[in-house]
């Protein structure tokens, strides 16, 4: 709204910067759509330098450039541990013996950072201690919800094995 309110830019120039069609800011330019909406000033926003819009509106050719931001980012957070339903929790195990079988590259702190788990859950599903390893079924953690494809095939990847999916599960019955 501030641009075409406040400036001579052409409707194709603010809608490069934008984001929109041009038929959109005409559309909101003769109050067709979007009434009420409240302008925002791009220059007092730092996103903008009168420079900027003056060198636009001289050329219909050019198109307006973001100004590059000063202000410093705060670093993001490492992300903590991951929590678990509890109705999901006993499928743990499961996912954690399927990634050994059919993944042995994969080191534990991988399989511990990819299925929110300790490495001593994953040493006592290893050499069969843990508590409920009579119950444990290999089971894969994608369709179990406790990863995504996408963060399971990064793994495998950095790993250096192959993305080939595992032959399916034969029952020993």
């Amino acid at each position: 709204m501030w641009l075409i309110d406040k400036t001579s830019l052409s409707f194709e120039q603010i809608a490069d910067f934008v984001g929109m069609h041009p038929l959109e800011i005409q559309a909101i330019a003769d109050g067709e759509v979007a009434q009420g909406i409240v302008g925002f000033d791009p220059i007092a926003s730092g996103q903008l330098t009168r420079e900027e819009i003056a060198r636009c509106e001289a050329d219909t050719g050019a198109r307006l450039r973001l100004q590059e931001s000063t202000i410093v980012l705060p670093k993001q957070r490492a992300k903590g541990g991951r929590y678990t339903p509890v109705s999901k929790r006993n499928d743990r195990p499961d996912g954690i013996a399927f990634l050994l079988r059919n993944y042995p590259m994969l080191p534990d702190a991988v399989v511990a950072k990819l299925l929110g788990t300790t490495k001593d859950t994953i040493a006592k599903v290893r050499d069969k201690t843990h508590w409920n390893s009579a119950n444990i079924k290999p089971r894969d953690p994608v369709i179990l919800g406790l990863c995504s494809q996408g963060d399971l095939n990064a793994a495998i990847q950095a790993a250096g094995g192959s993305l080939t999916p595992p032959p399916p599960a034969e029952d020993a019955a």
